[in-house]
């Protein structure tokens, strides 16, 4: 094993929903520690703006508008980093929404829609395309963004709580199956996490005191606190590790 376990220079690494909030902070990491990073989102302009910051500070970067709620946006943005890098070491799959936040009744179909489709479908065809690379170097590493939601769901957030626990069992279920080829699957859980995603949360006044009393340690957590976690999951020094999920909560599950 190398010396520094967490050196991902020549490796190339594609996260999605890195434009901002956790992928941005999972995004400068990576570079941080060699890797060439693709930050792909649905608004190019983000991307590039993490990809320029990268590139300031001496990394290597691309940008890539893709929706990853749609399978063939998915494949193009592959092919293109496949075509620009030629290779796909690392994938985060981070890109989510949440649509709608409220009693289940009073959602509609389209809503449902929506967060299955990039929650669920997002990550699992992103999955696929990622591991058709990682299969020609015999080797890869996935990282899909789960939440606490999957297993303690939240007043208000059924739909999204359940895709997070579908997120778990792909996360199980693809580690199993590529195991022998080299490609090791996990999941991040990540806690109350201070992002423009789930400012509805932490801005108002009474639903951040009520995260902060759930939370054992009192707070809630930004976004570089989910980083390490990320680094470690892709690197080296978890190469025994797969199917497993990793929690970043102050011990909101404990």
């Amino acid at each position: 094993m190398a010396a520094d376990e967490f050196d991902l220079t020549g490796r190339v690494a594609l996260v999605t929903g890195g434009s901002r909030g956790i992928g941005r902070a999972i995004a400068l990491a990576l570079a941080r520690h060699g890797a060439t990073v693709a930050i792909a989102s649905r608004k190019l302009e983000g991307c590039e703006a993490v990809a320029a910051e990268i590139r300031a500070a001496g990394g290597r970067a691309s940008a890539h508008a893709c929706h990853i709620g749609e399978p063939a946006q998915i494949a193009a943005t592959v092919a293109d980093i496949d075509q620009r890098h030629g290779r796909l070491d690392i994938l985060v799959n981070n890109a989510a929404t949440n649509p709608y936040y409220g009693p289940s009744l009073d959602m509609d179909h389209g809503a449902w829609r929506k967060t299955l489709d990039v929650n669920i479908g997002g990550y699992f065809w992103a999955s696929v395309e990622a591991a058709r690379r990682m299969l020609r170097q015999g080797k890869g590493a996935i990282v899909n963004v789960a939440s606490v939601n999957a297993f303690r769901p939240v007043d208000g957030q059924a739909c999204y709580s359940l895709t997070k626990a579908a997120i778990v069992n792909m996360t199980q279920g693809l580690a199993r199956e590529w195991a022998r080829q080299g490609i090791r699957v996990n999941a991040l859980v990540p806690g109350a996490v201070e992002t423009r995603f789930a400012a509805a949360l932490h801005e108002d006044p009474k639903q951040r005191a009520v995260l902060e009393r759930l939370v054992p340690m009192g707070r809630i957590a930004q976004p570089e606190e989910m980083a390490g976690a990320v680094l470690y999951l892709v690197s080296d020094a978890a190469s025994y590790t797969t199917g497993s999920c990793l929690t970043a909560d102050g011990g909101w599950l404990a």
